[in-house]
């Protein structure tokens, strides 16, 4: 019987789990796969433990969800898995892993006790670490009971959605847009509309007064400052354009805080939530980007009410010292410590990047110095060949996704999201040469 690593992640074992399951299944046969409920009542791990695997798995193209049927075993062959795009990697410093281990070490060592009947410390503290976190002026703050956790981002927002009565509802997003998210709402079945943006990363007002004007729109999602996966600053004043033109509608704001934190020169201090109305304005952050995939939690600030109910409703269960470990590093200035470390790590990367494909390709690639992030926007002059990318470039640091897969109406064919997780510029040359051959520069 094989053996999950003492310290390995509950996610993780139950990805393993799933995937000895699916390994096992007779091929050629869709066959279903245990219920999140059963197979956390079977494993002894939250629901929102075992939905994260399956997300996973999901993403990786080896699950399909069907509606009110469950999850099964993906029919794909296992060359035509080889070559499902991917989320790009993160960046896993172990340091900053070990750091979270000692914290719940020593929290646990402590024996914590409950702050009230059917409240969790750990959580309870969490939501006030990050409630202070965003408040910057006695005119805009926020408070604990103002902030939900959830276990990932698609839970969050497919809480958020039936909390707000936004199923039927229509969401606008920036185009091209954070592969992440679109994920996210595209498994949520919400109707989705995009609306482009400009050169500079900026949207495209017009076309968004026309969508405002002609469709039900229930939401409208932007990024706080960092436009990605273009890695473009969104400037203040197309934000305050934004905000005004907004505050004329009745619709909800949310506000994509994922990678703010990843602007090379640091977070600017005014974001797009300083021009929107409160009462309209929903804030998206997650610890996934710093922590890596170890802490995929997601949680959201808005007005309290319907949130409160909808999230107390689904009873995430979350584990507490965890939770607590995390507000801890936020107290201590741990957090932002990793990620100062993050824009510094992913800057030289990218750099990198950038100048050994601009002398590889020369002006048949066209690309900007992103100003956060750790990807490059790409254009060939081409279409991308997906599948003999995805080959070429296996097994090496230099990570690709197509441009198709940042947006739901499967724009931007001739474009590549590019990303270097590697140290070795030898390496990273033989890679891109490899690319280079493969998109028609020999």
């Amino acid at each position: 019987m094989p053996q999950a690593p003492h310290r390995e992640f509950a996610y993780r074992k139950v990805y393993r789990y799933i995937e000895a399951l699916i390994d096992q299944s007779p091929p050629g046969q869709r066959q279903r796969l245990p219920s999140l409920r059963g197979l956390a009542s079977r494993l002894r791990v939250s629901l929102g433990t075992v939905q994260h695997a399956y997300n996973l798995l999901e993403e990786a193209g080896r699950v399909q969800r069907l509606p009110r049927s469950g999850y099964f075993v993906h029919g794909a062959s296992s060359s035509e898995l080889a070559i499902v795009p991917r989320q790009l990697p993160v960046f896993e410093p172990s340091l900053f892993e070990l750091n979270l281990h000692n914290h719940e070490r020593r929290l646990a060592r402590q024996r914590l006790r409950a702050v009230g009947r059917g409240q969790d410390p750990g959580s309870v503290r969490l939501r006030q670490a990050l409630a202070e976190r965003y408040t910057h002026s006695s005119s805009r703050y926020w408070c604990a009971k103002d902030v939900h956790v959830a276990p990932d981002l698609t839970a969050l927002l497919d809480t958020v959605w039936a909390a707000l009565e936004l199923r039927h509802a229509t969401v606008l997003v920036h185009s091209p847009c954070c592969w992440q998210l679109l994920q996210a709402l595209a498994r949520t079945g919400v109707p989705v509309l995009e609306v482009p943006v400009d050169t500079r990363g900026d949207l495209n007002l017009y076309a968004l007064t026309c969508l405002l004007e002609s469709e039900p729109v229930g939401l409208v999602v932007l990024p706080s400052c960092l436009s990605t996966p273009q890695g473009r600053l969104v400037s203040s004043a197309g934000q305050q354009q934004l905000g005004h033109l907004l505050s004329r509608y009745r619709v909800w704001v949310l506000e994509s805080d994922l990678d703010s934190e990843l602007c090379h020169a640091g977070p600017p201090v005014i974001r797009q939530r300083d021009w929107v109305d409160v009462r309209q304005l929903l804030v998206v952050g997650g610890f996934e980007a710093v922590l890596g995939p170890e802490a995929p939690y997601a949680y959201v600030l808005g007005p309290t009410g319907a949130l409160t109910r909808g999230f107390g409703e689904r009873a995430f269960r979350l584990p507490p010292l965890r939770m607590q470990a995390l507000a801890c590093m936020l107290d201590k200035g741990e957090v932002d410590a990793q990620w100062a470390w993050l824009r510094q790590a992913l800057q030289r990367r990218t750099r990198t990047l950038a100048r050994v494909l601009a002398l590889r390709f020369g002006p048949q690639l066209q690309l900007r110095l992103p100003d956060g992030g750790g990807l490059i926007w790409a254009r060939l002059r081409q279409p991308v060949h997906w599948e003999s990318i995805s080959k070429a470039l296996a097994g090496t640091s230099l990570h690709a996704m197509p441009g198709k897969h940042f947006s739901l109406q499967s724009r931007f064919q001739h474009h590549l999201a590019l990303g270097w997780t590697g140290d070795d510029p030898v390496e990273l040359q033989i890679a891109v040469d490899r690319l280079a051959r493969i998109a028609g520069h020999p």
